[in-house]
């Protein structure tokens, strides 16, 4: 037993350490190039324009990589990208992140419906403890920017429709390839008119 755990530490200590190298040496010019079809969808610069695609620019890059590997390996699923990443390695994951991590993200404005700012600014910043759903700005940051060592991906300016779409899947379980099913357990607590209140809000976070 003593064994088995020694090997499993070692074997997620050296799983760290091939992370943090990557990392370190990602290659934003290799990344460019490797992204060029991506701006079919996601813009030249990583900014979308359109709704049904996210934008990339701006984005952390330990998110980044970990959403391309994770469509390569099949622990997420998104129709318009069967085929995009198939023959990406990690070090490809991580050269297209750290490219769009150099991207400046996009600033969008809210709706100024009054009503539904002060919902969504109550749901990023406090959350609503009557349903169970904790503070957006806890992990995503009081201006969205996310935590990048903590693979939580930035979130201002992102497209409200987008953002509908993604609490949706997790609610549902279309997607889970978060980390300990957080999104999907806050997301299933959230009602139509709260994920649009708070979609609209990160809208114009920044």
């Amino acid at each position: 037993m003593r064994k088995l755990l020694a090997s499993l530490a070692f074997t997620i200590g050296a799983v760290g350490v091939a992370h943090a190298d990557l990392e370190a040496d990602a290659d934003p010019a290799a990344g460019r190039e490797l992204a060029q079809p991506c701006a079919a969808c996601h813009g030249q610069n990583g900014i979308s324009s359109a709704s049904s695609f996210p934008h990339l620019a701006g984005q952390n890059m330990t998110y980044t990589a970990k959403q391309i590997m994770d469509i390569r390996d099949g622990n997420r699923v998104v129709p318009e990208m069967v085929g995009q990443v198939d023959d990406f390695s990690d070090e490809d994951a991580w050269d297209v992140a750290a490219f769009y991590a150099e991207q400046d993200p996009h600033v969008g404005q809210a709706d100024a419906d009054e009503e539904a700012l002060m919902r969504g600014q109550e749901l990023y910043r406090a959350g609503d403890m009557t349903k169970g759903i904790p503070a957006c700005a806890a992990c995503h940051g009081p201006t969205g920017a996310g935590i990048n060592t903590a693979v939580y991906p930035a979130l201002s300016g992102q497209f409200p429709a987008y953002t509908v779409s993604t609490l949706q899947d997790f609610a549902s379980g279309e997607r889970a390839n978060d980390p300990n099913n957080m999104m999907a357990d806050i997301a299933a607590k959230m009602s139509d008119a709260d994920m649009q209140a708070v979609a609209n809000y990160i809208y114009g976070l920044h």
